[in-house]
């Protein structure tokens, strides 16, 4: 057993309704049983992105072939509240978020406490309390139809160094879970539905192996049957691709759904083969759509896979931004996010996230245009296809890169970012909902093409040199006529950029180093020069070999 955390974020107002010595003891047990396992297994990424650099190729395990080849098995079955996956409305905690989204037309809503929420101290603890007001109106008025809770911590590689045991900050992934956990999970079961999560960055069947033994232990611990929590799994990374139905396998008991998190999956790709050759390089960010060989290739084998084993599979959210103000634009963006949704759903796919409740309407009337009066489609079965090769193949994608593409990489980074530091998750800019997981893709495709030295279409190769006068030229635009407060948060975003995009090696994520830098309450801030090692502290587990 850990010794007890201790917690040295702000204790802001009805932050000890949450941080209550109960709950900080049950975090100390999660983490007592399960830190361990999760350094070693971060570990273990760092190990296969080593032997990758070293011209290793990802493949379908041997090891689990039996999984994949044995037909006998499916995942558990529909849970109350998720027979209806159409329409998936993600959300950041925010009490005005919070409220759009449960009264809105979505079949399911996602609390998302990662992509879509700056890791502030106060963003993180507020949002468990407007989730626990949440789950009690469900409680209060079950009689109300209200869209199907779901929610996302963070993802394994991030730590919450406000809350420590003996003096090591404690896993993000298991602080969002355990508290959102013991707080409100036998209040959704009486209000009818139970506790349901997205399980973010996912690389391995032995991953999910962990994510159900924190399940089964979270479980007896609070006296809930086992089998009444359900994952849906985000497939966001490259490894995950290639280890899908081992996934499902390991928490089949708990499983209830694969997602294809499109931008996520993207930046994979870059920061997957980041050392290897110029056949890897992606082009204009613009250019990657769900058409590209490579991620149609990635979504069929999700589609088949998901049905094989009796589960949904749900769509990633179109990056088209409805709240433009120009009407026209805004009806030609959600024409076009319907004929996606639609294309998706002849695919094969159940349903789909969508990025705003403007969307929602969009995306179910694609959906029932072609299910009808059907809630999913799973009984449609397709035989997987194991084409390593087809996953990670350029061949029949255009490589072009342009300066525009470049320029515009830089802009929404520096943009995003900004927000980002000031506290924002997801920010519309331009014409499109920019995240987390869609800045990864412009810094790392940055850092691609200058590491490879891309020759853009209009003739000149990037260079470090080029991306840094681009770089002066659009904190020129963006810092002009803006305030003082918008100045610093752009020249804080032009750090992180720099830190994450113009190095030699490729940083796994930005928001590791922008977290400890920027996000942190005052005091607990770690210096600009921090290096990899700084930023592991929650992996030094006592006791632990990794």
């Amino acid at each position: 057993m850990s010794s007890s955390p201790t917690v040295r974020g702000r204790m802001h107002p009805g932050f000890d309704e949450i941080l209550t010595p109960d709950a900080l003891a049950f975090l100390a047990r999660l983490d007592g049983e399960f830190a361990g396992r999760r350094a070693d297994l971060l570990a273990q990424r760092r190990a296969q992105s080593r032997r990758i650099n070293r011209g290793a190729d990802l493949d379908f395990s041997l090891e689990e072939i039996a999984a994949r080849e044995d037909d006998s098995w499916s995942v558990a079955p529909i849970a109350p509240g998720l027979a209806d996956r159409r329409v998936e409305l993600v959300a950041p905690v925010t009490r005005s978020h919070v409220e759009h989204a449960m009264a809105s037309n979505a079949s399911t809503w996602l609390a998302d406490l990662e992509d879509a929420t700056a890791p502030t101290w106060f963003n993180l603890i507020d949002g468990q309390i407007v989730l626990r007001d949440a789950v009690r109106a469900y409680a209060a008025r079950p009689q109300i139809k209200r869209p199907t809770l779901i929610m996302r911590p963070r993802a394994w590689h991030l730590c919450e160094k406000h809350i420590t045991i003996d003096g090591r900050p404690i896993s993000a992934t298991l602080v969002d879970f355990g508290l959102y956990f013991f707080h409100n999970a036998k209040a959704l079961i009486e209000a009818g539905y139970g506790p349901y999560f997205y399980l973010p960055k996912i690389e391995s069947g032995a991953e999910a192996r962990l994510w159900n033994d924190i399940f089964n232990a979270a479980q007896d611990a609070l006296d809930i049957p086992r089998g009444t929590v359900r994952a849906t799994v985000l497939i966001e990374t490259l490894p995950a691709a290639f280890a899908m139905e081992e996934i499902l396998f390991e928490l089949r008991e708990h499983a209830s759904g694969l997602n294809a998190g499109r931008w996520d999956y993207i930046f994979s790709y870059v920061r997957t083969f980041a050392h290897r050759g110029d056949e890897y390089v992606l082009p204009d960010r613009e250019r990657i759509t769900m058409t590209t060989p490579f991620m149609r290739t990635f979504t069929d084998l999700l589609v088949a896979t998901a049905h094989k084993r009796g589960t949904h599979a749900i769509a990633a959210p179109a990056a088209n931004n409805p709240t433009v103000q120009d009407e026209e634009r805004r009806h030609r963006a959600l024409n076009v996010v319907h004929a996606e949704k639609e294309r998706e759903a002849e695919e094969g796919f159940d349903g789909s996230w969508v990025a705003h409740p403007a969307m929602v309407d969009t995306v179910m009337s694609a959906f029932t245009h072609v299910l009808g009066d059907k809630l999913d489609q799973i009984e449609v079965k397709r035989t997987p296809r194991h084409d390593a090769h087809a996953l990670v193949s350029l061949e029949g994608t255009i490589q072009t890169t342009s300066l525009h593409g470049v320029r515009s990489n830089v802009s929404v980074a520096l943009q995003y970012l900004a927000a980002w530091i000031d506290g924002q998750g997801a920010v519309a800019i331009g014409n499109f909902m920019e995240d987390a997981a869609t800045t990864e893709i412009c810094r790392a495709q940055l850092w691609q093409w200058m590491h490879h030295s891309t020759q853009l279409a209009e003739g000149p190769q990037v260079s470090r040199a080029l991306l840094q006068r681009l770089i002066d030229e659009e904190m020129i635009k963006l810092k002009r006529g803006a305030d003082a407060d918008i100045q610093l948060r752009l020249d804080e975003a032009r750090e992180v950029l720099e830190r994450s995009a113009l190095t030699d090696e490729l940083p796994g994520f930005f928001t590791n180093y922008a977290y400890v830098r920027f996000l942190l309450d005052e005091g607990l801030r770690m210096p600009r020069g921090i290096d990899a090692e700084d930023l592991r502290q929650s992996e030094k587990v006592a006791g632990d070999a990794a």
